[in-house]
């Protein structure tokens, strides 16, 4: 006779399964002493929600005052309050990022790839190398000036300005030409295409097979995610500036030679395809990223008007260039606490740089986490530490830095504010670019500073922030006025 299961048997073992994995995450799988969101316990949909509601640098913030050092924010993903180490590889949450390349130093999870290509294109970057860009630099400082002068009286929105300056920085120092934003004050759409990019990255990253599936799928069903723009649009943008800056030359070394003099020394390991990805890296986070930064500077001075009297009072004692040289920029120790504090309060990345634990586990905040836990370490969190940047973390005080300054003895750099300064990254990881944004910071702000009285149109209102990735700021309008 033929057995048959019981119904009533069958469904208690359909409703003891899901029973059973609740009790599992929350009071017996490894990371269960760790404190958390109780859905951040059960289901990676709790951090795919807030990736895709853009609020991922404040949400954290506040997880970590409520539950201290580390956090559970996914069944396998705890939150650390400092830095991830070197040895721990990028999660797969970076593989969205990467797509099909073979080089990029962003996405690539192999530790001694990244190395090797890093060591590659590290020249370039350097600041040394940039200095000699300078005088390039120094055409978008002058360009952007000369569009604020023809906007004064007028509120504008200088968030979007700063954008196409720093755009137009890229085109200097990567091709030998700006793009042209400034002068035809629209970015053709660019921003948009970048913009879609990183919020469909970071939601689609936390769920990364999702992704893969869609990439198998394409040829059926289609396009639809917006990250797929850094390996597609951008990357035909990127590949028709290297295709016209080769036409036409140039009486000077730029970024993209540099990267064609490497190719032809080691051509195994540095193909036109690595050039393409490099060229696309500096259009898509180049842009982004010092224009965050610049919206930060611009709008803690402007909110904090003793701030701004103090960098006016240091600008007035010198006898500075016209644009600021970034000799003379290094020279005010004022203006670089501002730069420092500035994005202290708003580092350009929002989310963690989630990192898998490598084989033998690791003990972090006194919890061990074993083998294949994805661990990640927020910028927004790291600097609102007040064990390292005192107790009145949430306040703009470029002050902070000059103080640590003097307790190093003014020349050794900031000390542990310097240690654990996450804007660009850290260590081997770092933003290869931030040298290119610390440098735009350096000459503009100063030169917009002395050239014009800035206000905000409305001193009461706050500006609204976005989350993806990078915290993407809006609304930060003003009103220009020639500096007598």
């Amino acid at each position: 006779m033929a057995s048959t299961t019981s119904p009533v048997i069958l469904a208690a073992a359909i409703l003891a399964t899901p029973i059973a994995y609740v009790i599992y995450h929350v009071y017996f799988h490894p990371l269960a002493s760790i404190p958390g969101p109780f859905w951040a316990r059960l289901t990676r949909l709790w951090i795919t929600k807030h990736s895709w509601d853009g609020d991922m640098n404040t949400t954290m913030m506040e997880l970590h005052k409520k539950y201290g050092n580390l956090v559970r924010t996914g069944p396998n993903e705890p939150s650390r309050p400092s830095g991830a180490a070197t040895k721990f590889r990028k999660s797969d949450w970076y593989s969205v990022w990467q797509g099909h390349r073979k080089f990029d130093l962003f996405a690539e999870r192999n530790e001694k790839m990244h190395g090797e290509q890093r060591r590659l294109v590290s020249r370039p970057y350097s600041m040394d190398s940039l200095r000699l860009l300078e005088p390039y630099v120094d055409n978008a400082v002058t360009a952007f000036i000369d569009e604020m002068a023809k906007r004064t009286g007028h509120v504008i929105d200088m968030g979007n300005w700063l954008q196409l300056f720093a755009f137009d920085v890229i085109g200097e120092i990567t091709f030998s030409r700006r793009f042209g934003f400034l002068s035809a004050a629209s970015d053709s759409g660019a921003f948009t295409q970048i913009v879609n990019a990183m919020q469909s990255a970071s939601w689609i990253g936390q769920l990364p097979s999702l992704y893969w599936l869609h990439d198998a799928l394409s040829p059926y069903i289609g396009n639809h995610l917006g990250i797929t723009a850094r390996h597609g649009s951008l990357r035909t943008f990127a590949t028709r500036e290297i295709t016209a800056r080769q036409d036409r030359g140039s009486d000077h070394t730029d970024i993209l030679s540099q990267l064609f003099a490497t190719q032809e020394d080691k051509p195994k390991e540095m193909d036109y395809n690595a050039i393409v990805s490099m060229a696309t890296s500096n259009i898509f986070a180049g842009s982004d990223t010092t224009a965050i930064s610049l919206r930060a500077i611009t709008y803690y001075l402007l909110k904090n008007p003793s701030c701004k009297e103090k960098l006016l009072t240091e600008i007035n004692s010198h006898n500075l260039s016209d644009p600021v040289t970034l000799t003379e920029a290094e020279g005010m120790p004022y203006l670089q606490a501002v730069m420092y504090e500035a994005l202290r309060l708003h580092p350009a990345v929002g989310m963690s740089l989630a990192r898998v634990v490598p084989q033998g586990g690791a003990t972090i905040a006194d919890t061990y986490l074993p083998a294949g836990t994805i661990v990640g370490a927020n910028p927004w969190v790291i600097h609102r530490d007040t064990s390292i940047y005192d107790s009145d973390v949430d306040a703009f005080r470029p002050e902070r830095w000059l103080e640590a300054r003097e307790k190093e003895g003014g020349e050794s750099g900031y000390g542990n504010l310097q240690r654990y300064f996450f804007a660009f990254g850290s260590g081997a990881r770092g933003c290869l670019g931030g040298n290119i944004s610390w440098m735009e910071m350096s000459k503009v702000i100063p030169t917009l500073m002395k050239r014009f009285e800035i206000e905000l149109a409305d001193p009461e209102k706050e500006w609204e922030t976005k989350c993806w990735w990078l915290v993407i700021q809006k609304g930060l309008d003003v009103r220009l006025r020639v500096r007598q």
